[in-house]
């Protein structure tokens, strides 16, 4: 089969780490595949001042790291920003668009270019700065659908009317992903993934922890995100331990460095930290968004009110003053959950769709 990827710029997004588990897995089972992505766009004329202001580069590489760069699959980049059209891409069997705006493109593409399909990773017009009608337009393209979560499914036919959308919910590498079993820790530490995106919540977590330090002793926290550092608009507190852009391979080691993780996001389309941290045996605080319902019904962690710093305070203090043997129940719970939703599964049915589809087995 031969499979073409079309997304955006290429980067080291949650987003683009999906499509790299796809292609990667679709390559090693024989298949042939290829990418095309974009150039990252520059900064804005104001981005650009307030960085001069601050000492930053004023300019975006149009290169950046991207978990595309260890997988092994032809990666063509765009000499600019633009749409990308049938003399960009081989003929092949089926052709993916990964974001509302390459779904645009891909739905104009020859059928020369392969069955089109759209992968649907967020509801796209809760992130910010996107023109809403054009991103619901591409619920009305003539597009196979799969979503990363039941909740986008859903979305598609309640919201727009759109049935068959194809739900293959996102997984875990349990071979990049876990810890051995460990005791709570006698100090209490909180981990985040930090990210100036509004959606992701990152100031209702900071505003929980503050609470919540004021009722424990040393609360510590330990964070990691794609910032350089912290923005002064969303500092951390004193004493955090912040790391930016960590190699895949320590990832671990900071979900595991937690007693429990944050996940405090308005809207999330899966919310892949949630597993991450389950498969280092870190249980989950989380808000109702993106994939967490679903994988926090059997425990693992506590599902806090939406938008509630005071809620999630108190799920960080009830997990701070835990005994060790109920720490290590919900510890259990969460790495057995992270053990049910693994990334072998994900991309067995993913492949298996799309063999369907390029067979003609799966309904338009």
């Amino acid at each position: 089969m031969r499979v073409t990827f079309v997304l955006p710029q290429a980067s080291l997004a949650g987003g683009i780490r999906v499509c790299a588990i796809y292609a990667e897995h679709l390559r090693s089972r024989g298949h042939k595949v290829f990418v095309i992505s974009t150039p990252e766009l520059d900064f804005t004329p104001r981005e650009k001042v307030k960085n001069w202001l601050l000492g930053r580069p004023v300019h975006r590489p149009a290169i950046g790291p991207s978990h595309f760069d260890k997988v092994r699959v032809e990666h063509r980049v765009l000499d600019r920003f633009r749409p990308v059209e049938d003399a960009d891409l081989p003929d092949a069997d089926v052709v993916i668009a990964t974001w509302w705006e390459t779904a645009e493109w891909v739905a104009r593409l020859s059928p020369r270019k392969g069955k089109r399909v759209h992968l649907i990773q967020h509801d796209e017009t809760q992130i910010a700065y996107q023109p809403i009608e054009r991103v619901e337009a591409t619920w009305r393209l003539p597009l196979h659908r799969v979503a990363v979560a039941r909740w986008l499914a859903e979305l598609g036919e309640d919201r727009y009317g759109v049935t068959g959308v194809k739900c293959i919910p996102n997984g875990v590498d349990t071979t990049q992903f876990f810890a051995a079993e460990r005791e709570k820790q006698i100090v209490p530490t909180m981990g985040l993934m930090y990210s100036k995106a509004n959606f992701k919540g990152v100031d209702i977590a900071l505003e929980a922890f503050s609470n919540a330090s004021r009722n424990v002793s040393g609360l510590r926290l330990v964070s990691f995100g794609l910032e350089a550092e912290p923005t002064e608009e969303l500092p951390l507190p004193p004493g955090a331990v912040y790391q930016s852009m960590p190699k895949q391979e320590h990832l671990r080691d900071l979900y595991a460095a937690c007693d429990a993780w944050l996940f405090a996001s308005r809207s999330e389309g899966f919310g892949l930290p949630i597993l991450e941290a389950m498969a280092c045996r870190t249980p989950v605080l989380a808000t109702p968004a993106g994939a967490a319902p679903d994988l926090m019904a059997g425990g693992g962690g506590i599902l806090v009110k939406p938008q509630d710093p005071m809620d999630l305070s108190k799920a960080i203090e009830r997990v701070a003053r835990m005994t060790q043997s109920q720490w290590k129940i919900m510890s259990d719970q969460a790495f057995a959950i992270a053990q049910q939703n693994t990334w072998h599964a994900s991309c067995e049915q993913f492949e298996q769709y799309l063999n369907a589809l390029m067979e003609g087995r799966e309904a338009a």
